[in-house]
């Protein structure tokens, strides 16, 4: 599956993902791309799964049409979500297109 980290994702937690393919929106040269042009560049290059820390996603998007699942995560803290990291996996293994799920981090 390939999957897309926002800004405020931390980086190792890629190493958690695998066998998933993991990019980053900087690595993409998309760090300066608003959320709902970000979501629709990484549809079109065929990105399956979103993973962000922005909490207010929700509240700053119309998800009707969009096939891109959405996983949130509640903490920006590294140390916290490598604690999930599970979790976090469990979640973008079982996501549908168009889901939007939202992981709590401890």
């Amino acid at each position: 599956m390939r999957i897309l980290f926002d800004q405020g994702t931390p980086l190792p937690l890629r190493g958690h993902l695998s066998p998933h393919q993991v990019e980053t929106a900087f690595e993409r040269g998309w760090s300066t791309l608003r959320n709902s042009d970000l979501l629709a560049a990484a549809e079109r290059e065929g990105f399956e799964v979103f993973v962000t820390t922005d909490k207010n996603l929700r509240n700053q998007q119309n998800f009707g049409g969009l096939t891109i699942a959405i996983v949130v995560l509640s903490s920006t803290s590294w140390p916290r979500i490598q604690k999930a990291a599970p979790a976090v996996k469990q979640a973008i293994d079982t996501a549908l297109p168009g889901s939007f799920q939202e992981v709590e981090i401890p």
